[in-house]
């Protein structure tokens, strides 16, 4: 997925309010940038790192500025929570995910009871429902997800389970935008209630699949699939 615009270097200030982050632009203005991201960013934040930032010059916007990365760990992070599903959608339709090839329809944002899934894929052989979550968090060489309290992310693995008691196939596709590690796993410390759901909606059939992506200031790219440690 490459970026239809050039991005806008700067160094972070400070990331607040959960939803904006200061910013000093390479020009010298400090400006205030819209952060995606409702999570607690633990692991991918560090004051005077380098960021990129997408401009915006929509007048109805109060941030002419949203925050996509930020240089850790000697690698580019994706902090907006929009570009996964973005990714995850571009990436199904041209068959670029190896266990989600083969569907000829593919849509995003599609209900089923009371949960709207990011993307409902179909071919004439079978349905598929598609749940995507950024994932940025970090510890050893573990991606691990969520990053805090989840009470939506639950919500969607307990549909998840009903899609799949239905006959369609449910997937929980996470996009982990780093490459500074190489297995992917539950932050159970910060949320047992989510880490007890996956175990369950494993066991009902829904299928998880960890998908590592490269970052960088041109292009986000999926590199390869990552192995799961659940338990």
């Amino acid at each position: 997925m490459i970026f239809n615009t050039n991005l806008v270097h700067g160094k972070l200030i400070k990331r607040y309010n959960r939803f904006l982050a200061d910013v000093s632009l390479d020009n010298g203005d400090i400006i205030t940038a819209h952060c995606t991201n409702s999570g607690s960013m633990k692991s991918c934040i560090e004051v005077g790192a380098s960021v990129y930032l997408t401009p915006n010059d929509d007048p109805s916007r109060r941030t002419k500025f949203t925050w996509e990365m930020i240089y850790i760990n000697g690698g580019w992070v994706g902090v907006n929570t929009l570009m996964p599903n973005k990714l995850a959608f571009e990436s199904i339709s041209k068959n670029k995910i190896t266990k989600l090839a083969g569907y000829n329809f593919v849509k995003r944002e599609v209900k089923f009871l009371d949960s709207r899934f990011d993307i409902y894929a179909e071919n004439g052989v079978e349905k598929c429902f598609i749940e995507v979550k950024n994932v940025t968090m970090k510890s050893d060489n573990y991606a691990l997800f969520p990053d805090s309290v989840t009470s939506r992310g639950l919500k969607h693995l307990e549909t998840l389970v009903e899609v799949k008691k239905s006959g369609i196939r449910a997937v929980m596709l996470y996009i982990i935008q780093r490459t500074d590690v190489d297995t992917f796993g539950i932050a159970k410390e910060i949320d047992p209630k989510y880490n007890s759901g996956i175990i369950r909606a494993m066991a009902e059939g829904v299928e998880v699949i960890a998908m590592q992506a490269k970052v960088s200031p041109q292009e986000i790219t999926l590199q390869k699939e990552l192995p799961i440690h659940i338990y």
